[in-house]
């Protein structure tokens, strides 16, 4: 069954704020995005906005969710976390005011208070724990080294990917699609 009246309305603008966010911060970057701009794009004023959105910093982490939801349904025929994580990476090379956004809501997430801290946690683990299991299944198939163990090895491929994400940042000439490839291949047996 449909959902009706102001509920569904609202859960409408909600998602129409979290688009248009997507959109605007992709185009005009994280510190040139204000809270009023979002509103006058979606035809609220600041307050209209917030009541959807307990503060801006709820805000930027729910448009970071909206980011990971879509990043995943792009990747939805990709058959291997690695593909995913290699079509995310070639994919964030066009929206740098995103990355710069989740770098630094990543950075002030490590405050346990932080809104965004929850986000950033849970994604860590999901994505340490799918990572972990392709390791593991990869090395039982003999195409990754069986001497490194998985879970460090999925630690150290996303540390290697926030950690290009803000050298990129720095210096968009790196090419972070293939150096998480490099960095993939390291963990593949040498023949």
């Amino acid at each position: 069954m449909a959902q009706r009246g102001s509920y569904a309305k609202g859960v409408a603008k909600r998602e129409e704020i979290l688009s248009t966010a997507l959109e605007v911060i992709a185009r005009n970057g994280y510190r040139r995005t204000s809270v009023r701009e979002l509103a006058d794009a979606v035809g609220l004023s600041q307050a209209g906005v917030l009541h959807y959105f307990s503060s801006k910093e709820e805000l930027f982490t729910e448009v970071l969710r909206k980011r990971d939801e879509l990043d995943n349904e792009r990747a939805g025929a990709t058959s291997t976390v690695f593909g995913a994580l290699r079509d995310t990476i070639r994919h964030n090379a066009d929206v740098a005011g995103l990355v710069h956004l989740y770098t630094q809501l990543s950075a002030d997430a490590t405050d346990a208070q932080h809104p965004a801290n929850t986000y950033f946690t849970s994604r860590y683990a999901v994505l340490r724990e799918r990572l972990t299991a392709e390791i593991a299944t990869a090395q039982s198939a003999g195409t990754i080294r069986d001497d490194v163990d998985a879970g460090q090895l999925a630690t150290f491929v996303i540390a290697a990917m926030d950690g290009l994400q803000t050298q990129w940042l720095l210096d968009p000439s790196i090419d972070m699609a293939a150096t998480i490839a490099s960095v993939i291949d390291l963990a593949k047996p040498r023949s």
